[in-house]
This record gives structure tokens, C-alpha cells and sequence, in this order.
């Protein structure tokens, strides 16, 4: 199983993961299927291999290149034959409907019916199967109501696991809470990806990865997992250079959402109950982000206005 890692949008991370036997492949979150975002040191994709750990296949483009999802399908020689989409907002769903359109017969699966060009709505515990490639379907409400986590694992393979996680779970952090309640999001988080193996390979839908390792140190600032991980992820963003993925072993150990039940935790938000330590922690993140990183509703009415979310008004 090989993973391409695909940055768009401003801090979206879309996929494809190509069973190496059979050559298929299978997207995952796509956002636009044509124009992906390039990294400002031009390397616009990358692959991972889950036997070693490492990333591979450097690619490096002018950042004016419009470089296309279908070209990396078609440089890879797959057939890609399905779009895997963890829920229904626009920078995870919007691609779907022109990659439907593109490709006749792909199949569009997720949970919400929400979703663009949705084939078939998936249910918690479903299990697919692509060649070698397992599939068992997590649903995680909480960022949305029709969150939908995806687990990988391969036959006869000694190749780690693999988590896509959306909005559900990030590096060091998560989704915020949008359309559930705490304890539900608390479930998806601790009781349903919390207990994955450790080595599985969390895979995101966002590089908040700097701002959430801030947001940690806030919360425990004596916890030296936290502090190794923000020095490895603050070289890593001079570098230009995606920080997914991360290791689920790795998130119990700095991850604030995951460790709900740890002291410092509970201490930071003055909460017992899990559900409500994790309420309190969502809201702590939020206001954190906004002291940290100003909203900018003009440039975000820019972005918006390129990916079609604004309509300009008709002439009379």
C-alpha cells in the first residue's frame, strides 16, 4: 500500500492510495480534482510507504504548475476507482462532482448524504475491500454529524496500519465540534480511534499541525512529548515539508484530546468527566486560535470567491 500525500486549498491534505499489486486506487477527501497546492519549496506531492516510515517519490514542479490529481492517476498507471469522503464540507467534498464527471463509473462513498456526487451512504463497521487493501468504516460524529473515519490494513503484510481521520482527529489535535454533542465527539475520539493500534498511521484532512502543538504546550506545558514534537514540527515547517503522518502511539502521548483523562489535563480545565474536560478543550482551542491567528475575512472571501462558494451578483 502506497499513500500520496496531496496538499490543497490553503492547509487541506487530500489522497490516493494505490494497492501496488492490482494498480488500484482509491482517493480520498477530494477537494479539486485539477489544481492541488503546490508547497512554497515547490514539492508538491509526496509518497509514503508504510514499511518504512519514510516519504518518497519527491516531486518538484514550478508552484505555477497546475498539477492535477488525474495526472498523478494517470503517472502512477492506477485506475482509480473510488472516492472515499470522510464528510460533506466543501474543501473535503467539492472535487467530487467534476472527478464524477471526469470518470464515468466511479464509485463516491461516505456517510452523510450531505456529500457531492454520493454513490452509496456507508454505516459504522462497514468493511470494503480494494484488492489486498481491507477497509473498515469508523463513524465519527462530532466535527459533523456524518463523520466518517476510514481504517486501512492490508493482507499479509507486516506494513503498519492506516487511519484517515478527516476533520475527526488531527496531528496533536481535532476537528472542532460543529453538529454533536461532546460525549459524542468524546467516543470518537477516545473510545472508537483512541483504541486503533498504536503503530497505525494517522493520516489528516489539515496541517494545523504547529498551531495544535502550541495549543498542547498551553495545556501541559511540563510534558516533554509535547515539547520533542513541536521542535521536530517547527523544523519541519521551515523545511516545507507535510508533517503527516503522525502515529496514534504518538498522539496518546501529546495529543490534549486524547488525554482526557490524564491530571494535567483535567487540571488545565478544572473538568473530571471526560466529555466535559473535552468540551472545555474545544473551547480553550478555539479561543487559542483566534488570539493566535486573527481571522481575515477578506482573504477568506477571496478564497471562497475562486473556489466558486461566492456568487458574483447579475448585471441588471
Amino acid at each position: 500500500m502506497k499513500v500520496k500525500v496531496i496538499p490543497v486549498l490553503e492547509d487541506n491534505y487530500m489522497y490516493l492510495v494505490i494497492e501496488e499489486h492490482t494498480r488500484e486506487a482509491v482517493a480520498v477527501d477530494v477537494a479539486v480534482p485539477k489544481r492541488a497546492r503546490p508547497l512554497p519549496g515547490a514539492l508538491c506531492t509526496r509518497a509514503w510507504r508504510p514499511n518504512t516510515g519514510s516519504h518518497l517519490d519527491h516531486l518538484h514542479l514550478p508552484n505555477s504548475h497546475p498539477f492535477q490529481l488525474l495526472e498523478i492517476v494517470g503517472r502512477e498507471r492506477v485506475s482509480l476507482t473510488t472516492v472515499l469522503t470522510t464528510h460533506h464540507h466543501w474543501d473535503h467534498a467539492r472535487g467530487n462532482m467534476e472527478l464524477v464527471r471526469l470518470l464515468p463509473g466511479l464509485v463516491v462513498l461516505g456517510a452523510d448524504e450531505r456529500i457531492c456526487a454520493l454513490t452509496r451512504r456507508l454505516v459504522h463497521g462497514e468493511e470494503l475491500r480494494f484488492g489486498a487493501i481491507h477497509v473498515r468504516c469508523l463513524l465519527t460524529p462530532g466535527h459533523t454529524s456524518g463523520h466518517m473515519s476510514y481504517f486501512l490494513w492490508e493482507d499479509e503484510c507486516l506494513d503498519p496500519p492506516a487511519v484517515f481521520s478527516g476533520d475527526a482527529l488531527s496531528v496533536a489535535g481535532c476537528g472542532s465540534r460543529l453538529e454533536t454533542t461532546a460525549q459524542q465527539m468524546y467516543h470518537s475520539l477516545v473510545e472508537t480511534l483512541g483504541t486503533l493500534p498504536p503503530e497505525t498511521k494517522v493520516f489528516c484532512g489539515h496541517e494545523h499541525t504547529l498551531g495544535n502543538l502550541e495549543f498542547a504546550q498551553k495545556v501541559e506545558p511540563c510534558n516533554n512529548h509535547v515539547k520533542a514534537k513541536l521542535s521536530w514540527a517547527k523544523k519541519r515547517d521551515e523545511d516545507d515539508v507535510p508533517m503527516v503522518p503522525s502515529t496514534l502511539g504518538e498522539e496518546l502521548l501529546y495529543n490534549p484530546f486524547l488525554r482526557v483523562a490524564e491530571e494535567p489535563v483535567r487540571k488545565f480545565t478544572g473538568k473530571v468527566a471526560p466529555a466535559e474536560v473535552l468540551e472545555v478543550l474545544c473551547r480553550e482551542r478555539a479561543s487559542f486560535e483566534r488570539v493566535a491567528e486573527p481571522l481575515q475575512p477578506q482573504a477568506q472571501a477571496l478564497l471562497a470567491l475562486q473556489w466558486g462558494l461566492l456568487s458574483m451578483p447579475r448585471p441588471k
